[in-house]
Formats: C-alpha cells, sequence, structure tokens
C-alpha cells in the first residue's frame, strides 16, 4: 500500500464485507456508491450536498476533463478538488471506456488511443501514461489504469486480444504512476464473458501488486446473470485485504447481488441520469412522475425518507415540474435518487455487520418486486 493509503475490513457477512479504505482526504466507508460527477460535477447536486447525504467519494473522469477544461488548466488552478469544492476522495476513470463509447474516429495501436473529440472533432492521443498524467494533474486520490474495454457481446478473440492490450497498458501505467504519497492505482480486470480469460487477467494484475482491483468491461449491454458470473469468476483471484470495484453498477438489485460477492464500490449514472428524465429511485422502487397518475397526487415519494426531497413534496408538483421541463424537477429527482442509494449503502453496511445480508436483500428485491408496471 501507498503511504496514507490502506483498506480494513471491519466485518463480514459470507463473501461480502464491510469496512473502510483510508485515504489523506478522508475514509470512504465500504461497501460504497460512487457518484459520478463526470465534468467535475454530480449533475443537478451541490457538492456539499452530495457530501450531506453521506457519500464519501466522487468519480471524476479522465476523457472529458482533458478535453474540457483541460487537465493543465485545472491544476494550475489547484487541483480538481478546490475546482469542484469538494474537499473529499475522488476516484478518476482513465478514459478507457469513454474512448470506446464517444470518441469518434478511433484509432488504436500499442502505445494507446488516437481519437477524435465527441465535442468539436479535435485529435487528441491517450496513453496509458498520458492517462496516468492528467490524473496526477487532476488531483486525484485513486487513479485507474489505462484499459480497452470492449462491448458485449464480443468474439472470444476480441476479448482476448483487448485483456491482453490490457494487461500490457496496466504495466505502463503503474511505471508512469510511479510512487505517490497518500494516492492510489486500481488495475482493471479484462476478459469479456470468457471465465478463462477474467482469471489470467486479475492473477496478471494481482503479480503487478496493485493497491485495489476493478472489474470492468460489464454492464455493457450483458444480462445480469453474465455479470454475475463473471464476478464469481474474478474475486477468488483478487487479494483479500484489498479493494474490489465493479465499474459502472447499477441498479439496486444489482449492487447487494454484487455486495454479496465481494465487491466493495460501486459506481453508475444511473440514479442521476434518471433524476434528470424524471424518474425517482424508492424503496417501493422506480416511479416516473410523468406519468398522468401522478398529476393530483398529494402523497410524498416517500413519508420516511430523511430526505427533503423525498418526504416534503407531494408526486402532484414533482409531475408538475417534470412535465413542464422546470430544472427544479430534475434537481429533486436527482437528490431524491442519490439520498435512495446512499440510504442504501448505509443499509448494506449495516446489515453486514449484524450478520443479516440475505435479509436485507430480500428486502430489497421485495420492495421493487412491488413496483407497478405503469411506472
Amino acid at each position: 500500500m501507498s503511504e496514507g493509503f490502506s483498506f480494513r475490513v471491519s466485518a463480514s457477512d459470507g463473501m461480502a464485507r464491510t469496512g473502510e479504505i483510508l485515504t489523506p482526504r478522508g475514509n470512504i466507508r465500504t461497501p460504497a456508491f460512487m457518484p459520478v460527477g463526470t465534468a467535475g460535477t454530480v449533475k443537478a447536486m451541490y457538492a456539499d450536498q452530495v457530501h450531506a447525504l453521506g457519500s464519501d467519494v466522487v468519480l471524476a473522469n479522465t476523457y472529458h476533463l482533458m478535453l474540457r477544461p483541460g487537465a493543465e488548466r485545472v491544476a494550475e488552478l489547484g487541483g480538481l478538488h478546490k475546482f469542484m469544492q469538494w474537499p473529499h476522495p475522488i476516484l478518476t476513470d482513465s478514459g478507457g471506456f469513454q474512448v470506446m463509447s464517444l470518441a469518434k474516429l478511433r484509432k488504436l495501436d500499442e502505445s494507446g488511443v488516437t481519437f477524435q473529440s465527441h465535442i468539436d472533432g479535435s485529435t487528441h492521443v491517450l496513453t496509458p501514461e498520458r492517462s496516468m498524467e492528467i490524473q496526477q494533474l487532476l488531483g486525484a486520490d485513486i487513479q485507474m489504469q489505462f484499459d480497452e474495454c470492449v462491448k458485449l457481446p464480443c468474439s472470444t478473440q476480441e476479448a482476448e486480444r483487448a485483456m491482453r492490450l490490457s494487461l500490457r497498458w496496466a504495466k505502463c501505467s503503474k511505471i508512469a504512476f510511479g510512487e505517490q504519497q497518500g494516492r492510489a492505482l486500481f488495475g482493471i480486470v479484462q476478459g469479456g464473458a470468457d471465465e478463462t480469460l477474467r482469471i489470467e487477467s486479475a492473477r496478471a494484475l494481482t503479480d503487478m501488486d496493485f493497491h485495489g482491483y476493478a472489474i470492468g468491461g460489464l454492464a455493457v449491454g450483458e444480462p445480469q446473470n453474465v455479470m454475475l458470473a463473471m464476478i464469481d469468476t474474478v474475486i477468488p483471484h483478487l487479494p483479500k485485504g484489498k479493494p474490489h470495484y465493479l465499474m459502472g453498477v447499477g441498479t439496486p438489485d444489482d449492487i447487494v447481488e454484487a455486495v454479496s460477492r465481494g465487491i466493495d464500490m460501486f459506481d453508475c449514472v444511473m440514479p442521476t441520469r434518471a433524476g434528470r428524465h424524471g424518474l425517482a429511485y424508492t424503496r417501493f422502487g422506480r416511479i416516473n412522475l410523468r406519468n398522468a397518475r401522478h398529476a393530483d397526487d398529494p402523497a410524498p415519494l416517500d413519508a420516511e425518507s430523511s430526505c427533503p426531497a423525498a418526504r416534503d413534496y407531494s408526486r402532484a408538483y414533482l409531475h408538475h415540474l417534470v412535465k413542464s421541463g422546470e430544472i427544479l424537477g430534475m434537481m429533486l429527482l436527482t437528490w431524491n435518487n442519490l439520498a435512495y442509494y446512499q440510504e442504501l449503502m448505509a443499509g448494506v453496511r449495516a446489515a453486514i455487520a449484524a450478520g443479516r445480508l440475505s435479509d436485507f436483500r430480500d428486502k430489497v428485491r421485495a420492495g421493487w418486486a412491488n413496483e407497478r408496471p405503469a411506472d
């Protein structure tokens, strides 16, 4: 472990564990859900709101921040923590997924990726070394190796090619990262939906001795059973004493299922994106505020929630805001959704500590099972 960064487990329940990731900027309670602040902002939220909901860490993105406003500019302005008024831990994705999913005219070779910006068509080069440099300029507390992520389903040959390239880039990333006091670098397990490739990737990365390990290349179109099978395959081959991060996941059911298999960290755009599109996440399931049946409903989203957005505003008012395109509607629903996710994680941590994760998982499933089809 780098000085100032460590991971400790305080309780376990089967494969699930709860504990803390210790960093100089604060501790991250695990299992943790990281709100996505792609461009240096969790959309529709103030930074202090995000922290008040229980978020110990947020995710920002190398690809987006290198395009605008630029990593060098952020560094000159005091780093990303100061820039976005978030003094707590930040994890930065390496940019590999966005290069695959967003960039235009992508050209891949052994050294990295040359691509055109999805914003203005300008040409950029992203290599493992440049990704590490950008993340360091941003001041990220947890950095991710540069990797190649392929969409699923894909051929075994394509998954193997991308996995082996990602392993070579992992070595380059680790060398470029060097020794950064108080900061950490995570490796990313790839291999598509192939168990043999996933195991090879996990073992090779473990030999490289990263500070933590992510499972990447999931939540990219595969069904849940495939995702869970890959977690079951990989986890036994990762060090137990280091954090396990499932990238880009996901739904409440995905999260509790993955926690039960040994995952400690999650991120997903789902709660914030849903909030901007009129969808509320609650312990009763998902509620579509665009639905006309909410127009005369005086009830709040959840009268027992600690979040004012869920407790103090009627569904009728939220419906009105959403149908009118009012920004406040996006803000309130995003606030509600992130509150629900952090309450879910707090519940997961308490359940593991009490040895009752299975009961908690059943309770979450039961609440969402009653979700009305019309919503």
